[in-house]
């Protein structure tokens, strides 16, 4: 099966990254958490937040972006920003891509995006928008890679209905 990787640099919102969690659950992806969080992410505080779909997703935990790279190879991956050059599906997104998104107030570091420039797209929006939320922003990316990917391992409700 096709795995994409999420990979959030300092998420500080809890109720962000329980979302992109449960949109994990539901398709299989991998995610990734750099330091520092804005929020606790133990066992404890987990039960009591009531993420009952939790185990379902494999949570990989950094110390911070050189700790990640050096504990993973990354073949692929996109920076996802509002000021990347190209829309998201301009991209061609492969199994086990990484997704990088950045916290929530500041989005991706600029040293970080300038490094990755090439890999960086955006989601379109107004010129008067901000920005969309993270979650939101997460599911769209991963359903544009997983329909590029043919929804490998998700269930089609289309054909089964036939």
């Amino acid at each position: 099966m096709c795995v994409l990787n999420i990979v959030l640099v300092e998420p500080e919102i809890p109720q962000n990254c329980g979302n992109i969690a449960r949109t994990c659950a539901a398709t299989g992806c991998r995610l990734h958490l750099i330091r520092p969080l804005g929020f606790d992410i133990s066992e404890k505080a987990v039960r009591r937040a009531g993420l009952d779909y939790w185990h379902m997703v494999e949570v990989l935990d950094y110390e911070n972006l050189a700790d990640f790279f050096a504990k993973n190879d990354v073949q692929e991956m996109w920076c996802l920003s509002t000021k990347a050059p190209r829309s998201y599906v301009e991209a061609e997104f492969h199994d086990n891509c990484y997704l990088f998104f950045g916290k929530e107030t500041k989005g991706l570091p600029e040293d970080f995006l300038a490094e990755h420039y090439d890999e960086c797209v955006r989601i379109p929006m107004k010129s008067d928008a901000r920005s969309l939320n993270l979650s939101n922003a997460v599911a769209i990316t991963v359903y544009e890679a997983l329909r590029q990917l043919s929804f490998p391992g998700l269930l089609d409700y289309g054909k089964m209905r036939s």
